[in-house]
């Protein structure tokens, strides 16, 4: 039909029967009526060709083959990569785990260690008056009762102390930020820094020009500081020199991404304390942070001053980072936020200075703990106060709707019954606008704290509080006018 075929592919059997692969080619020529003229056949010896199509045949099938077993090993080694990667992930948080147990082993060794001390202070303090006290007047040793008093009270007092530490590292403390001005508290505390560092080291301060505020509880900035000095001046035994210096610093994100914890990107006041001391290894640098970790002697420091200056930034939404070598001195760089204008000033903290004015108004003390209650009442009842108390939120409110003469409502946060103290606060202002109200609480975490600061318009006075304390918030809420 077509008038030709081309490489029909054949095989000719020689008369030696052996095999001869060819290929035909077939033409055929007509005249202009139509009519056969002849028809051209041509053969080729096709013994190369049929080599070379079977040696490509068989280079395919064995790249198929290769291709087959490449896909399973792949197959095999994304298996035993899921495999170790799993294995080393179960065996790096059994490390964290370890490390974790450590570290609270390590706190609660230290903490057991330093409140049984106060403990044993405090309570043979009491034991002392007590013993005192069984005697016939005439015999009492009133100056050792004295004596007694004062250790049990500092004791109490280191106590409460070491405690706001451990608040401080697990950035659960109470904080009262306000917009401040780095230049100028530092320069407030450089007498007291002075004379925390002695007179062997030089103390010197350079403070940015246009340095923007921040927002952070001063109070506890001038105590991050005064720790930072004093581990400074302990890093000089034979003198040096501290530098504090002021900034104004960006972190960008790339700065930020490197980080293994949570910092935000943005503007920052930067506070860098700088030291000419020992310095510090790597591996200290790594645990410097932990709770009782230290590298003094025995008896030297609590390791809690870093912590509680790590978890005061950390809890201001800042960020801490240390530079340091053995033999060339240490740099601890403080990071605070930059004060914005929706930034709110906290009610500052009360001081031991406050008055201890007495009143007559009227007081209900909402408390669930018997102990402190009480403690509460007579504090109270020695001022002069009129004192009800109730243990429990829903008491507390049948006391108001009998007691139209209650000016003051004072109650611990966490209460029982399904009622905290923010919740018995709403309503019992919601009933008598008038009323003030004071809060007290151990513990941060709850109703009147967002983030461990104050809420807008709450007060509140932390336990443990002295006499004086209470007795001052008390009166200052009473000669206030209602919010």
């Amino acid at each position: 039909m077509q008038g030709h075929f081309n490489e029909v592919a054949l095989e000719f059997v020689k008369q030696s029967k052996e095999r001869l692969p060819v290929l035909v080619n077939a033409a055929e020529r007509r005249d202009e009526q139509g009519e056969l003229l002849f028809i051209r056949i041509t053969v080729f010896n096709a013994v190369d060709r049929r080599r070379y199509e079977q040696e490509l045949l068989d280079a395919q099938r064995q790249a198929r083959a290769a291709s087959d077993a490449l896909q399973e090993l792949n197959a095999r080694l994304e298996e035993r990569v899921a495999e170790e990667v799993a294995q080393r992930m179960k065996t790096e948080e059994a490390l964290r785990q370890s490390q974790k147990m450590e570290i609270v082993g390590q706190l609660t060794g230290g903490v057991a260690h330093d409140f049984n001390n106060l403990l044993t202070v405090i309570v043979g303090g009491l034991d002392t008056i007590g013993r005192q006290l069984d005697r016939p007047p005439g015999e009492m040793d009133l100056a050792r009762m004295r004596r007694s008093r004062d250790m049990a009270h500092h004791g109490a007092e280191r106590a409460a102390t070491l405690t706001a530490r451990l608040l401080a590292f697990s950035r659960q403390q109470t904080l009262a930020p306000q917009k401040l001005e780095a230049n100028r508290l530092i320069s407030g505390v450089a007498d007291l820094l002075q004379r925390t560092l002695g007179e062997t080291i030089a103390f010197e301060t350079v403070s940015a020009g246009g340095l923007w505020q921040t927002f952070a509880d001063p109070g506890e900035l001038e105590n991050a500081l005064i720790n930072l000095a004093v581990n400074a001046r302990d890093a000089m035994p034979e003198g040096g020199r501290l530098t504090i210096e002021t900034a104004n610093a960006s972190l960008d994100e790339a700065y930020v991404a490197a980080l293994t914890e949570p910092v935000k990107p943005g503007q920052y006041v930067l506070i860098a304390v700088s030291d000419t001391g020992t310095g510090m290894s790597p591996e200290t640098i790594d645990r410097v942070f932990e709770p009782f970790f230290t590298t003094k002697e025995v008896g030297k420091g609590t390791g809690l001053g870093l912590s509680q200056v790590y978890g005061f930034i950390r809890q201001s939404g800042g960020h801490v980072r240390i530079y340091s070598e053995l033999g060339h001195g240490t740099t601890v760089k403080l990071y605070l936020p930059r004060a914005t204008n929706e930034d709110v000033d906290a009610d500052p903290k009360l001081t031991s200075e406050c008055s201890v004015d007495g009143g007559s108004e009227t007081v209900l003390v909402v408390e669930d703990h018997d102990d402190l209650r009480a403690y509460c009442v007579g504090v109270l009842q020695e001022l002069g106060y009129r004192v009800l108390e109730a243990s429990n939120g829903r008491r507390a409110l049948e006391i108001l709707q009998a007691d139209t003469d209650v000016a003051l409502l004072f109650t611990d946060v966490v209460l029982p019954d399904g009622m905290d103290g923010r919740e018995l606060a709403r309503e019992a202002q919601r009933r008598r606008p008038d009323l003030h109200v004071l809060f007290t609480t151990g513990y941060t975490r709850n109703a009147v704290i967002h983030n461990g600061r104050l809420e807008p318009g709450v007060q509140m006075v932390g336990k443990p509080f002295t006499f004086a304390e209470l007795a001052a918030r008390v009166r200052s809420l009473l000669d206030s006018i209602p919010s």
